[in-house]
């Protein structure tokens, strides 16, 4: 049975119980209900006192998750959404899905090329108001957010909210698979692939797939041979910033991960968990083609080339291609005519 529908012939919007119509025509008459603390007025009773809990501070609405409070009921129904990931409102024309209608109506302009929020500074327009005060602040310096736990301020408030879940450890996006928690909507999504399998970043120059765009564009550096981290201590060049910041620990002593067996003490806590391995005789890593299993990542990488054939590194003045980086630059050696260091006894 249909259900019978309520239009307001102000606005057009649409109820589905006749109470709900005479609150919302409230909002189109006369605002009587005044607040004493700010002089602004409102056409409901309910709107007055939910306003009033900013100037009293008042957040009666409790998450049963976390620890956070709300001022209105409406806000902890959203919130409660980042808990159970339900993702009601979806857009008709992407399908993309969000926890509210207000979040959907913004992501609903990107379909559309009308932008009419324009910049005061320049040429630049947008399609919301938000994007463009944001973006005004590039030209004024302006940085309105500002930490309380460390003092550093944000002109943007979404990079605000989330600066501050590094000093709070908030992480209220949940894997409803494993339960492991994140700080990020986003980071959730690409954790997720790990669950599905799915990998929908491919490479052009090859068949590999990625599940995380960022892996994409490292792997392409194989590929282009561009390492543009540089050590500013032995020069050595890396494709990607995490690899950099491995390595630069090779010029200090600091060894801080011990081995629970030995004496042996490391500097990168992969190359104490490879080395305990040795003691628990554990390989976990084992090869789907010919059943041998490793107790290092990089050595079971390497063998699985020998059956799939995999050649990653390319020399860019012959095209020959190799298995190993190391192999590629030994090579390299033959067109540049240097000749690799002798160790003095």
């Amino acid at each position: 049975i249909a259900k019978k529908e309520f239009h307001c012939e102000q606005c057009g919007k649409v109820f589905f119980i006749h109470s709900s119509l005479k609150v919302h025509l409230k909002t189109h008459g006369e605002k009587s209900f005044h607040c004493s603390e700010c002089d602004k007025y409102f056409s409901t009773k309910g709107n007055l006192v939910a306003h009033k809990r900013i100037h009293t501070g008042e957040r009666p609405y409790k998450c049963p998750h976390c620890e956070k409070s709300f001022n209105h009921g409406s806000h902890l129904k959203t919130h409660v959404r980042l808990h159970t990931n339900e993702r009601p409102y979806q857009c008709s024309e992407c399908g993309k899905t969000f926890t509210d209608s207000s979040c959907l109506r913004s992501h609903q302009k990107i379909h559309s090329d009308e932008k009419l929020f324009q910049c005061k500074h320049c040429d630049k327009r947008f399609r919301q108001r938000s994007n463009r005060n944001c973006h005004e602040r590039i030209h004024t310096g302006e940085k309105p957010y500002l930490c309380s736990y460390c003092g550093k301020s944000f002109s943007d408030p979404r990079s605000f909210v989330f600066h501050k879940r590094v000093h709070t450890g908030e992480k209220p996006y949940h894997c409803s698979v494993c339960g492991k928690s994140f700080s990020k909507f986003d980071t959730l999504q690409n954790h997720k692939r790990i669950h599905t399998g799915e990998r929908p970043f491919k490479c052009s120059q090859c068949d590999k797939t990625f599940n995380h765009g960022s892996h994409l564009k490292t792997h392409v550096r194989v590929h282009t041979n561009e390492r543009p981290y540089q050590c500013s201590e032995c020069g050595k060049t890396f494709t990607d910033s995490s690899c950099l910041k491995s390595h630069q620990k090779i010029h200090s002593d600091e060894k801080p991960f011990q081995c629970k067996h030995c004496d042996k003490r490391f500097r990168h806590k992969s190359f104490l968990i490879c080395h305990e391995r040795n003691h628990t005789g554990e390989k976990p890593y084992l090869c789907s083609y010919c059943g041998k299993s490793f107790a290092s990542p990089v050595h079971f990488g390497l063998h699985q080339r020998v059956h799939t054939g995999e050649k990653p590194y390319h020399c860019s003045v012959c095209g020959k291609s190799f298995s190993k980086v190391d192999t590629l630059q030994k090579h390299k050696r033959i067109h540049t005519g240097e000749r690799p260091k002798r160790h003095q006894i």
